[in-house]
């Protein structure tokens, strides 16, 4: 004989020893008495470590003195931060004039504000604010870094930066607002929502050209003091080169990727014989070459300074194995992929656009993201061709004489800032990962 109960029966709490502290020490760390042992014996490993690094870095650590010698008249087994205190200026903005430093801030600053729609929810046009912080921020940035008289062409683009930052600046705050973009918030306000395409593309073009104006007006009346390039240096520096260099490697290596699948074979052997120079050469070997070879291939009296040569090594480097990680991605989307795009008729420029290459870019993105950390770590080998990058600044610490022979204390600095960036690219591309839908699936 059965007994059948028709209601249903309340719902149980979960077991403590699922769900609490204790439950999760028992499991994952004391389940026998081997693990036992071994938790025990890495715990006092640790705290071996941890005592040892917070006796010396912090407990027994001078941070105010006016040279190496005082930190050991007030401490013979602690670190001496107070030379890179007295550096930080050095090492974050190298030998950039104190009284100038404001323009690389603003700068820093107007990128924040420029790639902030990027992460708000509600802002319409996010490609449209990747796609103007590449093409457009550089010169008005550079700019700002550089001063000095300012060509057409820099004068034209900087303005558009301009127009730009204020258009996706509107654009932000609309969206926030009202939840629509602002091109159909425009079109709202002057009545022409429901005009012809053709009426409305007019008028938005002309409003920007009517902003572009004014712009470039107000800009010709800038007139900063000129900065030369060897005054730059420490971590602005770093972030220069690194920053071009992860904005122009991918786009490039994604048309060299494309290029060594083309079906035409003078620009497949073309892309091919490219990556596999570059790849087989030391990045090193790749500075020294630009820094000495470059002025060989330009025309008589056009001269680019070093960092100009380092920055163009860095980015053809760079883009070769960006190349290869854009590659692998192609060839992780089904054939059938390609069949269907030309099937509703897409050319192989919509079929790549549309089709392909974002799915082929959610598969990319640890891969992209690993070589761009390492990118930024590999800036470092500037500093050997005579650049003051971060690592440079840090290691002329220890032959400032009053810090004479400091070398532990800047190292540990600079390696905590390298690992705070990289660690922070890595958590982001693991939140694209996750927003994509891509790491899970995988």
């Amino acid at each position: 004989m059965a007994i059948v109960n028709t209601q249903r029966s309340p719902d149980r709490p979960a077991p403590i020893s699922e769900t609490s502290v204790v439950g999760w020490l028992q499991r994952n760390l004391f389940s026998s008495v081997f693990n036992t042992l071994l938790t025990i014996f890495m715990l006092f490993i640790i705290y071996l470590a941890v005592k040892g690094i917070l006796v010396w870095g912090l407990f027994d650590a001078t941070f105010i003195a006016e040279n190496r010698r005082e930190c050991y008249d007030k401490s013979l087994t602690g670190a001496c931060w107070a030379g890179v205190i007295d550096w930080l200026d050095n090492i974050f903005y190298g030998r950039y004039p104190r009284d100038q430093i404001w323009r690389i801030n603003a700068g820093g600053l107007l990128l924040v504000l420029w790639m902030l729609p990027m992460w708000l929810p509600r802002v319409r046009g996010k490609v449209l604010v990747g796609a103007t912080v590449v093409v457009f921020y550089p010169f008005l940035a550079g700019y700002m870094f550089s001063g000095g008289e300012m060509g057409m062409l820099t004068q034209i683009m900087a303005s558009g930066a301009i127009v730009s930052f204020a258009l996706i600046m509107a654009n932000m705050l609309v969206g926030l607002c009202k939840d629509m973009g602002l091109n159909s918030f425009v079109l709202e306000v002057f009545g022409k929502s429901k005009a012809a395409d053709k009426t409305q593309r007019n008028l938005l073009l002309a409003l920007v050209a009517a902003l572009f104006v004014p712009a470039y007006l107000w800009l010709s009346t800038w007139a900063l003091e000129v900065i030369s390039w060897t005054k730059w240096g420490g971590l602005f520096l770093t972030l220069v080169i690194s920053g071009i260099g992860i904005a122009s490697s991918l786009p490039g290596g994604i048309l060299l990727a494309l290029g060594r699948r083309s079906e035409l074979p003078v620009v497949r052997v073309l892309s091919t014989g490219f990556i596999e120079v570059f790849r087989s050469v030391p990045l090193i070997t790749v500075l020294f070459m630009a820094t000495t070879m470059f002025p060989l291939f330009m025309p008589e009296g056009f001269v680019l300074n070093k960092l100009t040569q380092v920055i163009i090594a860095v980015i053809l480097f760079n883009a070769c194995y960006m190349a290869e990680i854009v590659r692998a991605g192609l060839q992780a989307i089904p054939k059938g992929q390609f069949e269907g795009a030309h099937t509703i008729g897409l050319g192989y420029w919509g079929t790549m656009g549309l089709i392909i290459m974002p799915q082929a870019l959610k598969h990319m993105i640890p891969n992209i993201v690993g070589n761009l950390i390492g990118l930024l770590k590999d800036t470092t080998l500037v500093s050997i061709i005579g650049l003051f990058d971060l690592l440079g600044m840090l290691r002329s610490i220890s032959k400032d004489v009053p810090w004479l022979g400091l070398h532990k204390e800047p190292l540990i600095f600079g390696a905590v800032l390298f690992f705070i960036i990289c660690f922070s690219m890595s958590k982001y591309s693991r939140h694209l990962e996750v927003k994509l839908s891509a790491g899970e699936k995988h």
